[in-house]
């Protein structure tokens, strides 16, 4: 199992003057331990299960560009780009440029878009879920479209393309993965099985709530003609080392990979002390590299 770290809070002692070194040493640290991927929130404002609105939010693309030039190993996302955000061809170059400048470590993480507070807020359109999961499918397939070196028009109800021009290609190959974020079981993970590389699912639902989860994604998967066994299944939770001991995550970690889950991404309450960091690289990380 491949251990991960999201950094939701950028809300630190001395911001925002400190937010870039504070940043940078978190990511050196993390790579140091071991981990595998550093991903990023795609919101503008805070959103409410971290806190206030008001709190300290970095733009998730030049945040990652800014990681991808103090790193050398980790792979690099969002946990996850909204649809509404980012018109598709301008996302799936923006990726790529992700990508070919962090040397091929970029992933495409996306999904349907929720918080509706800072679409209004900033004046980003905020359609109907039907809607949204609509322009998702659409985006979808004109970034793999994009990463096919295929540069046709793509006409869509939402989305009207007269070339899918992309130069330079990624470095990844075949291309950068997607990652679809969501837990829907009749669209999102059917969009999955039908075109991504990899789901990612929330941890804290629990051990039955997940296997539940991840036979629905295989059902898709058999609909759709596609190997379950390709997908790389991910999930989102919290550590929190001063409730829970290293023993405790490396035994939650055993269970994720008894149900197929091969990467762990957390979060940290307190990373910028960065303690907990170096604790997953000593004493959780090892212990679940065989997982």
């Amino acid at each position: 199992m491949r251990i991960g770290l999201q950094i939701p809070s950028f809300t630190w002692s001395g911001s925002p003057a400190s937010i870039r070194g504070k940043l940078a040493e978190i990511a050196h640290t993390a790579e140091e331990a071991g981990f595998a991927s550093v991903w990023v929130m795609d919101h503008f404002f805070q959103i409410p299960p971290v806190g206030p609105a008001e709190q300290e939010m970095l733009e998730g693309y030049s945040a990652l560009s800014y990681l991808a030039g103090v790193t050398e190993r980790v792979k690099l996302g969002t946990m996850v780009t909204g649809v509404t955000y980012r018109h598709p061809g301008v996302l799936a170059k923006t990726v790529t440029t992700l990508d070919v400048l962090s040397g091929g470590r970029a992933y495409l993480g996306i999904g349907a878009a929720w918080f509706d507070r800072e679409h209004h807020g900033l004046g980003v359109p905020f359609p109907s879920l039907r809607e949204r999961f609509e322009r998702l499918e659409e985006a979808l397939r004109i970034v793999k479209q994009f990463w096919s070196g295929k540069a046709e028009p793509f006409q869509g109800k939402h989305y009207k393309l007269t070339e899918t021009l992309g130069s330079p290609a990624p470095v990844s190959r075949p291309s950068p993965p997607i990652l679809i974020g969501g837990m829907g079981e009749k669209k999102t993970l059917r969009l999955v099985a039908r075109y991504a590389d990899a789901c990612n699912l929330f941890a804290f639902v629990g051990a039955a709530a997940l296997g539940q989860k991840l036979d629905v994604l295989k059902r898709h998967c058999e609909a759709e003609g596609r190997s379950y066994e390709e997908i790389e299944k991910t999930t989102l939770g919290t550590a929190n080392l001063a409730k829970q001991s290293p023993k405790d995550i490396v035994a939650q970690c055993r269970e994720l990979g008894r149900l197929g889950i091969g990467h762990a991404i957390f979060n940290f309450p307190n990373v910028d002390r960065l303690e907990p960091l170096a604790t997953f690289g000593k004493e959780v990380i090892p212990a679940v590299a065989a997982c």
